[in-house]
Protein backbone atom coordinates (compact mmCIF):
# COMPACT_ATOMS: atom_id res chain seq x y z
CA UNK A 1 0.00 0.00 0.00
CA UNK A 2 1.30 3.43 -0.91
CA UNK A 3 2.06 5.74 2.01
CA UNK A 4 -0.17 8.78 2.31
CA UNK A 5 1.55 12.01 3.35
CA UNK A 6 -0.61 14.02 5.73
CA UNK A 7 0.51 17.59 6.30
CA UNK A 8 0.44 18.80 9.89
CA UNK A 9 -2.02 21.50 10.90
CA UNK A 10 -0.66 24.92 10.00
CA UNK A 11 -1.41 28.02 12.09
CA UNK A 12 -0.64 31.66 11.30
CA UNK A 13 -0.15 33.61 14.54
CA UNK A 14 -0.99 36.91 12.87
CA UNK A 15 -4.06 38.95 12.02
CA UNK A 16 -2.27 40.50 9.02
CA UNK A 17 -4.40 40.16 5.89
CA UNK A 18 -1.22 40.53 3.81
CA UNK A 19 0.40 37.49 5.41
CA UNK A 20 -2.79 35.45 5.07
CA UNK A 21 -3.06 36.36 1.40
CA UNK A 22 0.54 35.32 0.72
CA UNK A 23 0.00 31.92 2.37
CA UNK A 24 -3.25 31.40 0.44
CA UNK A 25 -1.47 32.24 -2.81
CA UNK A 26 1.00 29.44 -2.02
CA UNK A 27 -1.94 27.04 -1.82
CA UNK A 28 -1.52 26.40 1.91
CA UNK A 29 -4.45 25.53 4.19
CA UNK A 30 -4.08 27.17 7.59
CA UNK A 31 -5.90 28.55 10.61
CA UNK A 32 -5.49 32.15 11.69
CA UNK A 33 -4.99 32.51 15.44
CA UNK A 34 -3.46 35.92 16.18
CA UNK A 35 -1.14 36.23 19.15
CA UNK A 36 -1.94 38.72 21.88
CA UNK A 37 1.57 39.44 23.13
CA UNK A 38 2.49 42.93 24.28
CA UNK A 39 5.11 43.85 21.69
CA UNK A 40 6.11 46.98 23.62
CA UNK A 41 7.87 44.93 26.32
CA UNK A 42 10.23 43.22 23.85
CA UNK A 43 13.42 45.13 23.09
CA UNK A 44 16.78 44.52 21.43
CA UNK A 45 19.27 47.01 19.98
CA UNK A 46 19.85 44.84 16.88
CA UNK A 47 16.85 45.09 14.48
CA UNK A 48 17.45 41.56 13.15
CA UNK A 49 17.38 40.10 16.65
CA UNK A 50 14.36 42.23 17.56
CA UNK A 51 12.18 40.89 14.73
CA UNK A 52 13.27 37.33 15.53
CA UNK A 53 12.39 37.80 19.20
CA UNK A 54 8.99 39.30 18.31
CA UNK A 55 8.25 36.53 15.79
CA UNK A 56 9.24 33.85 18.30
CA UNK A 57 7.12 35.36 21.07
CA UNK A 58 4.05 35.42 18.80
CA UNK A 59 4.53 31.85 17.56
CA UNK A 60 5.32 30.42 21.00
CA UNK A 61 2.31 32.03 22.66
CA UNK A 62 -0.07 30.51 20.12
CA UNK A 63 1.78 27.16 20.13
CA UNK A 64 1.46 26.89 23.90
CA UNK A 65 -2.24 27.75 23.78
CA UNK A 66 -3.03 25.30 20.95
CA UNK A 67 -0.81 22.38 21.91
CA UNK A 68 -0.55 21.00 18.38
CA UNK A 69 0.23 22.19 14.87
CA UNK A 70 3.01 24.09 13.15
CA UNK A 71 2.77 27.75 14.10
CA UNK A 72 4.14 30.65 12.03
CA UNK A 73 4.99 33.91 13.78
CA UNK A 74 6.23 36.94 11.90
CA UNK A 75 7.09 40.57 12.52
CA UNK A 76 8.22 43.43 10.29
CA UNK A 77 9.96 46.69 11.19
CA UNK A 78 11.22 49.68 9.24
CA UNK A 79 14.62 51.10 10.22
CA UNK A 80 16.11 54.44 9.19
CA UNK A 81 19.58 55.41 10.41
CA UNK A 82 19.38 52.69 13.04
CA UNK A 83 16.07 53.96 14.43
CA UNK A 84 12.95 51.78 14.32
CA UNK A 85 9.90 53.44 12.77
CA UNK A 86 6.77 51.80 14.12
CA UNK A 87 3.17 52.29 13.09
CA UNK A 88 2.13 55.96 13.00
CA UNK A 89 0.14 57.12 16.01
CA UNK A 90 -1.56 59.97 14.17
CA UNK A 91 -1.86 61.80 10.85
CA UNK A 92 0.98 64.07 11.93
CA UNK A 93 3.15 61.11 12.87
CA UNK A 94 2.62 59.56 9.44
CA UNK A 95 3.63 62.86 7.80
CA UNK A 96 6.77 62.97 9.96
CA UNK A 97 7.79 59.43 9.01
CA UNK A 98 7.20 59.88 5.29
CA UNK A 99 9.17 63.13 5.27
CA UNK A 100 12.04 61.28 6.98
CA UNK A 101 11.95 58.49 4.39
CA UNK A 102 11.66 60.84 1.38
CA UNK A 103 14.59 60.51 -1.01
CA UNK A 104 16.48 58.15 1.28
CA UNK A 105 17.32 54.48 1.72
CA UNK A 106 15.91 52.59 4.69
CA UNK A 107 15.86 48.95 5.72
CA UNK A 108 12.89 46.64 6.20
CA UNK A 109 13.44 43.65 8.48
CA UNK A 110 11.00 40.73 8.53
CA UNK A 111 11.46 37.98 11.06
CA UNK A 112 9.87 34.55 10.84
CA UNK A 113 9.64 31.89 13.52
CA UNK A 114 8.15 28.43 12.99
CA UNK A 115 7.26 26.38 16.07
CA UNK A 116 6.09 22.79 16.39
CA UNK A 117 3.53 23.15 19.16
CA UNK A 118 3.74 19.49 20.18
CA UNK A 119 7.52 19.25 20.55
CA UNK A 120 8.43 22.88 21.14
CA UNK A 121 11.01 22.74 18.35
CA UNK A 122 11.48 26.08 16.64
CA UNK A 123 13.36 27.74 13.79
CA UNK A 124 13.72 31.51 13.59
CA UNK A 125 15.32 33.66 10.92
CA UNK A 126 15.29 37.17 9.51
CA UNK A 127 15.44 38.80 6.09
CA UNK A 128 16.42 42.42 5.38
CA UNK A 129 15.80 44.52 2.26
CA UNK A 130 16.94 48.04 1.37
CA UNK A 131 14.22 50.35 0.07
CA UNK A 132 14.88 53.71 -1.58
CA UNK A 133 12.07 56.26 -1.63
CA UNK A 134 11.79 58.88 -4.33
CA UNK A 135 11.67 62.54 -3.28
CA UNK A 136 8.16 63.15 -1.94
CA UNK A 137 6.40 66.48 -2.07
CA UNK A 138 4.11 67.47 0.77
CA UNK A 139 1.17 67.14 -1.64
CA UNK A 140 2.16 63.57 -2.45
CA UNK A 141 2.52 62.73 1.24
CA UNK A 142 -0.89 64.20 2.07
CA UNK A 143 -2.52 62.42 -0.88
CA UNK A 144 -1.02 59.11 0.23
CA UNK A 145 -2.15 59.56 3.83
CA UNK A 146 -5.70 60.27 2.62
CA UNK A 147 -5.81 56.75 1.16
CA UNK A 148 -5.79 55.45 4.76
CA UNK A 149 -3.08 52.97 3.87
CA UNK A 150 -0.39 54.23 6.30
CA UNK A 151 -2.59 53.87 9.39
CA UNK A 152 -1.46 50.43 10.59
CA UNK A 153 1.79 50.01 8.65
CA UNK A 154 5.33 50.10 10.00
CA UNK A 155 7.03 53.15 8.53
CA UNK A 156 3.63 54.49 7.43
CA UNK A 157 3.55 52.76 4.03
CA UNK A 158 2.62 49.52 2.28
CA UNK A 159 4.70 48.58 -0.75
CA UNK A 160 1.99 46.28 -2.12
CA UNK A 161 -0.53 49.13 -2.30
CA UNK A 162 -0.42 52.83 -3.17
CA UNK A 163 2.87 52.89 -1.27
CA UNK A 164 4.50 51.32 -4.31
CA UNK A 165 4.24 54.77 -5.93
CA UNK A 166 6.60 56.16 -3.27
CA UNK A 167 9.35 53.63 -3.92
CA UNK A 168 12.19 54.30 -6.35
CA UNK A 169 13.96 50.95 -5.94
CA UNK A 170 14.55 47.99 -3.66
CA UNK A 171 17.61 45.81 -3.11
CA UNK A 172 16.63 42.45 -1.67
CA UNK A 173 13.44 40.45 -1.29
CA UNK A 174 10.16 42.18 -2.17
CA UNK A 175 8.18 39.87 0.11
CA UNK A 176 10.31 40.92 3.07
CA UNK A 177 8.94 44.42 2.55
CA UNK A 178 5.37 43.11 2.22
CA UNK A 179 5.85 41.41 5.59
CA UNK A 180 6.50 37.71 4.99
CA UNK A 181 9.63 36.44 3.17
CA UNK A 182 7.94 33.45 1.57
CA UNK A 183 11.05 31.87 0.07
CA UNK A 184 12.73 31.73 3.46
CA UNK A 185 9.50 30.51 5.07
CA UNK A 186 9.13 27.69 2.53
CA UNK A 187 12.56 26.35 3.45
CA UNK A 188 11.72 26.53 7.15
CA UNK A 189 8.35 24.79 6.70
CA UNK A 190 10.04 21.99 4.79
CA UNK A 191 12.06 21.26 7.94
CA UNK A 192 8.77 20.61 9.74
CA UNK A 193 7.28 18.38 7.06
CA UNK A 194 5.12 21.06 5.43
CA UNK A 195 5.83 20.99 1.68
CA UNK A 196 5.04 24.09 -0.30
CA UNK A 197 6.35 22.77 -3.63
Amino acid sequence: MEAVFISPRLILASASPRRSRLLRELGLAFDVIPSTIDESVIHHPDPAELVKLLSAAKAQQVAEAEGDGIVIGSDTIVVLDGKVLGKPESHEDAVRMLRMLSGRVHQVYSGVCVVDAASGRKLCDCSVTDVRFRELSDDTIQSYIRTGEPDDKAGAYAIQGFGSLLVESICGDYFTVVGLPVGMLAGMLDEFGVRVL
